[in-house]
């Protein structure tokens, strides 16, 4: 019996990885289309050349499924997907001397800014003015700080998972998230959640 469309966005990320392995196309088109936007805004938060981020990924998709046979059988997708593409666009940059050669991707700044909208705000909470000074403060953080905020409250990854997407230690992704929230707790007098504000910003 032949699964409708309906069935199959419903299947889960390790599902369809499993399925993906063993050499299923609906699997691989439905990650694809599933992380496609998330990519792509990742990856223009790390390279101004936004037709080159869209072939690095495209690259990583075809990577996928020509060495699907020796892809890991448990991963964490997103986290993985997030991971290969910050790669690609550290080697594309290499390659192309945008930055300096480099052995790790330290070099690729964080260039996405932070937009904590006004219309999610609550008069009751917070001012138009405090929000806007919010945004502020959030773009003025140092590039890594803001990308370790940006993979934790808008990508929704882990500690560890941060640690392994910019090459550092535990250690060092948690004081990259409370180095930034410490930066921004001290300045923002608002009662509405850091956190929740975070979690809602757009890119």
């Amino acid at each position: 019996m032949k699964t409708s469309t309906v069935e199959f966005s419903t299947f889960d990320d390790i599902t369809l990885w499993t399925s993906l392995k063993e050499g299923d196309e609906k699997s691989f088109s439905m990650l694809f289309e599933r992380y496609y936007a998330d990519l792509v805004s990742y990856g223009n938060s790390l390279s101004p050349y936004h037709e080159k981020v869209q072939d690095c990924i495209q690259d990583v998709f075809t990577d996928i499924w020509v060495y699907r046979n020796s892809l890991q059988h448990s991963v964490v997708v997103k986290a993985y997907l997030l991971s290969s593409v910050r790669k690609r666009i550290a080697r594309l940059h290499e390659r192309d001397h945008i930055f300096r050669k480099a052995t790790n991707t330290d070099s690729i700044a964080f260039l996405l800014e932070f937009s904590v909208e006004h219309e999610f705000i609550d008069d009751d909470y917070a001012t138009k003015e405090k929000v806007t000074y919010l945004n502020k403060l959030l773009n003025e953080l140092p590039p890594r700080q803001k990308e370790a905020l940006y993979l934790r409250y808008h990508q929704g990854l882990s500690v560890e998972q941060i640690a392994e997407m910019l090459d550092v230690n535990y250690q060092s992704a948690s004081n990259l998230l409370y180095r930034g929230l410490l930066a921004l707790r001290k300045e923002w007098k608002g009662t509405f959640s850091l956190f929740l504000l975070l979690s809602s910003s757009s890119f």
